[in-house]
């Protein structure tokens, strides 16, 4: 469906029908991580912290500009003397501003809209989805320091590279939390970063590059009703323990040593269900958690796999329509290519948050069924009319309205 589609369907005719970004991403919850990494917002200073959250959002939004054209743009320097600002003072201002305040905006924000989020279900089972995704960074001195580059047979990147692993609600899109390093870290290490953050009543969907026993397990333990699907990998030993029904067994697994050293609650042997289906004339062997043939029927379980790529669809939607597919970030020192993509994941959010909002009204339609670049597209033209309203200010222009 296109966003011009859904506008008409929930009666909005004048796109100044729309209240404000700043209706969603809350200035209270700005100022209360501000204030719990101890970053002082001092309103004396032509570039206020709390001012800087919005520029650091407008980085993603604005890829084509320069950091303090984008300031400009968005309108946030206060009125003073001069009414411009040097290209070393933003880097200093977003140097004191750290990455671990934009990391959290984007943590509480996503915890809130999450759980405002009306998810459908599957046998009483939100889906979830973790993949990995590559960035690349500017090729700087630091940048070469703080992150590896991947190689293969043609030999290695050209860039220094981090490895991102995200969490994401399949439904809405929205992201449930994200992790990354340098890109010589390990996937599935970094997939233990988050097990904290897995919803309880939810069934995370992972590809078969995921595949490690304990990961598995933790992820089980991790809520009363979590459980996770992947795709049965190529060579793995397994014992039948009995038949559920057509295609249907439960199965177990034996763990190594060393994966139960690594992780020590991990025991001798799993106990999962192996499900199988032919698809295309292609046999598809389905891993589960989902032990119970009553609560959770055969029939469905294989299907859902395909619902994993909307996580790939995600990530296309911030490489491809939020950040234009530009080859890298634009951030020349480590410290801030973190508070970049934090910026870009928070950016991506909010907009998918605004698009769950659309179809408040829509029963019938889900956040992942509108256009995410019609959506983009429309943020970023009324954020460039910011400069015509209340100086200093995130104006009121891109809200939802019931």
């Amino acid at each position: 469906m296109q966003l011009s589609e859904a506008l008409a369907r929930t009666h909005i005719t004048r796109l100044t029908e729309f209240t404000c970004l700043a209706d969603v991403l809350e200035p209270e919850l700005i100022q209360s991580c501000l204030d719990s990494q101890g970053v002082a917002t001092l309103r004396r200073r032509k570039l206020p912290m709390d001012a800087m959250i919005w520029a650091v959002i407008g980085m993603a939004l604005f890829l084509g500009e320069s950091v303090r054209s984008l300031i400009n743009k968005l309108d946030i320097v206060l009125p003073q003397e001069i009414d411009y600002v040097t290209r070393s003072a933003v880097t200093q201002v977003r140097k004191r501003l750290g990455s671990e305040v934009v990391r959290e905006v984007f943590s509480r924000s996503a915890n809130t809209w999450h759980a405002r989020a009306e998810h459908p279900h599957w046998c009483g089972l939100n889906l979830y989805g973790v993949d990995g995704v590559v960035w690349q960074t500017p090729d700087s001195v630091q940048n070469q320091a703080a992150f590896a580059r991947a190689a293969n047979a043609s030999g290695e990147a050209a860039y220094p590279q981090i490895r991102m692993i995200c969490l994401m609600a399949l439904s809405s899109h929205l992201l449930v939390n994200s992790v990354f390093d340098s890109v010589a870290e390990n996937e599935m290490n970094l997939a233990s970063g988050l097990i904290p953050s897995i919803p309880n009543h939810s069934l995370t969907l992972f590809d078969r590059g995921f595949y490690s026993l304990g990961l598995l397990h933790a992820w089980q333990q991790a809520q009363p009703d979590s459980h996770w699907l992947l795709p049965l990998k190529k060579g793995t030993q397994y014992e039948v323990i009995r038949t559920l029904g057509q295609h249907d067994q439960l199965v177990r697994l034996t763990t190594t040593p060393q994966a139960r050293k690594k992780w020590p609650l991990l025991p001798d042997t799993l106990e999962v269900r192996l499900l199988t289906k032919t698809v295309k004339g292609k046999l598809i062997s389905i891993l589960t958690s989902l032990t119970d043939p009553m609560r959770y029927p055969s029939e469905d379980i294989v299907d859902l796999y395909a619902h994993r790529w909307e996580i790939e669809l995600g990530y296309r939607e911030m490489k491809q329509h939020l950040l234009e597919s530009r080859f890298t970030l634009r951030s020349q020192v480590p410290e801030l290519v973190t508070q970049e993509l934090w910026g870009v994941l928070l950016a991506y959010n909010l907009i998918r948050y605004k698009m769950l909002l659309m179809t408040k009204s829509l029963p019938s339609v889900h956040p992942n069924q509108l256009s995410f670049r019609d959506a983009a597209s429309h943020i970023i033209f009324k954020l460039t009319q910011l400069p015509s309203q209340t100086q200093g200010n995130v104006p009121r222009c891109i809200g939802y309205r019931t």
